[in-house]
């Protein structure tokens, strides 16, 4: 039987400090956090999706092998232009690493700012309006 994939609905992060990175998550990104399950686990949801926060070295999580804090390049679309992005995460106390940069989407030409998260991943702020 053959399939294609539908969409993302969720993906997890290894993080060093599960407040440290849901506070900055939600400041930054506006994300609502919500527990969940066994254990009292960390979800960050916006849209119709998620971010499992999983703090390293927990017990109880099915995960990749080397899954590590720090290792994740993500990519999120916002509605507001890339001119807001910069002042809101400057705002924020959040250092741009690199753009407004031109560069393509999953669904076309996006204008792109990069800075990281607590743990260092890579985190792209996209819009498909420039």
């Amino acid at each position: 039987m053959r399939f294609t994939v539908d969409r993302l609905d969720h993906l997890v992060i290894t993080v060093r400090d599960l407040e440290i990175s849901s506070s900055w998550y939600q400041r930054v990104l506006g994300m609502e956090r919500e527990e969940y399950g066994r254990n009292n686990r960390t979800a960050l949801k916006f849209g119709g999706q998620k971010v499992n926060l999983r703090p390293h070295g927990a017990q109880g999580w099915t995960t990749a092998q080397d899954a590590l804090p720090g290792t994740n390049d993500l990519c999120f679309i916002t509605a507001v232009s890339s001119t807001d992005v910069v002042e809101h995460l400057e705002q924020c106390g959040v250092r741009v690493t690199e753009g407004p940069v031109a560069r393509l989407g999953a669904l076309g030409p996006v204008t792109s700012v990069y800075c990281e998260d607590p743990d260092g991943n890579l985190i792209e702020i996209a819009s498909y309006q420039g």
